[in-house]
């Protein structure tokens, strides 16, 4: 018979050696009494809090940031008087407002599961990469527009010293923005936290192409600016095929094989455990949610299976970083044939 064991705590302590199982129960009961590492759920949500205020403090200091170089490009535009640069700097701090709907998830996501919403609402953040794709796409799209436009009808850039610094500056802020929106989204296992961050390097690639065109109208190659137009749509063309395959993949449940493999080795390696049959990883936001199946020796009784599975549990907790909780299930060593013998003909066709 099997065993399903739904956790709400993991107060246990540090996964043991391998050893009987009775003595392994004393140890752990005794570990309690001293109050010897405990983990509980409020654990748990604390990591969750503190990664979901590290995502709100990225997108709250990279807004000031773009804020910051919107304002440097504002002051240009009045020093130059250029109604052009004026509007590529009402487009940069448009797109730069974008990251309202992240902050918008990241806050959502701190909210409690409900009866309805189970998970919670961490899924918030995969929709909030869905809109920033699109934004991406966007920024691609009227790039490669107006150098088209620009291809077919070719113009003087009036003003190019002016256009020249107002596009290196938003190069260099919105670079900035981006390098530090990846960084602390990889850390924090948030896909969209780096589809923005993506995002901000798409408006510094079309401010370089600002930069560019000024620089090569200055040098009196008036093609420049459309030439240069189209070879920086193709790069953001790759950064949009770069978050588009992140977002996608959080979309579709995928996880990197190394994380699965990471997780069935930590569970093979756990005491008791005598098999790993299957392995199901899935992220949820920013947060880790694993349910695994395992085989453990038909003897053993429902305190000492139990207790086995919370062994497993904590190494895991412990272990595989942005880890939200794990469900274990467990089936005895085959004796008697399958164990999932009356529930087979429904999962024929799943692995």
């Amino acid at each position: 018979m099997s065993q399903h064991h739904h956790h709400q705590r993991a107060d246990h302590d540090h996964p043991h050696d391998h050893a009987d199982p009775h003595d392994s129960i004393w140890r752990h009961r005794l570990g309690h009494l001293l109050g010897a590492g405990s983990h509980d759920h409020g654990d748990r949500i604390g990591n969750h809090l503190e990664a979901s205020a590290d995502g709100l403090r990225a997108v709250a200091i990279s807004l000031a940031g773009l804020g910051a170089t919107a304002v440097l490009q504002l002051l240009v535009v009045v020093a130059s008087g250029s109604v052009a640069l004026l509007a590529d700097t009402i487009h940069n701090l448009s797109d730069a407002l974008t990251a309202l709907p992240l902050g918008l998830a990241f806050l959502l996501s701190r909210r409690r599961p409900t009866r309805r919403y189970i998970y919670g609402y961490g899924r918030a953040e995969d929709l909030a990469g869905i809109f920033i794709v699109a934004m991406i796409t966007l920024s691609a799209t009227i790039t490669a527009w107006q150098a088209i436009e620009r291809l077919l009808d070719p113009r003087d850039i009036h003003r190019a010293v002016w256009v020249a610094i107002a596009g290196l500056i938003g190069f260099i802020g919105n670079e900035a923005v981006a390098g530090y929106r990846i960084r602390v989204g990889r850390r924090i296992g948030s896909a969209s936290l780096v589809a923005d961050g993506l995002h901000a390097r798409a408006d510094g690639l079309t401010s370089l192409a600002v930069l560019g065109a000024a620089i090569g109208s200055m040098a009196g190659w008036q093609l420049a600016d459309p030439i240069i137009g189209l070879v920086i749509s193709l790069a953001i063309l790759n950064v949009l095929r770069v978050a588009a395959r992140d977002i996608y993949r959080r979309l579709m449940d995928a996880v990197d094989p190394d994380l699965v493999d990471q997780i069935d080795a930590q569970l093979n390696a756990a005491p008791g455990i005598r098999a790993v049959e299957r392995t199901r990883v899935r992220w949820i936001g920013h947060q880790l949610h694993v349910d695994a199946d395992v085989t453990l020796d038909a003897h053993l009784d429902l305190v000492q299976a139990h207790h086995l599975l919370e062994e497993a549990r904590h190494q895991l907790l412990h272990h595989i970083p942005r880890l939200a909780d794990a469900l274990l299930h467990a089936s005895p060593t085959n004796q008697h044939g399958d164990p999932h013998a009356i529930t087979r003909h429904h999962f024929t066709h799943h692995p």
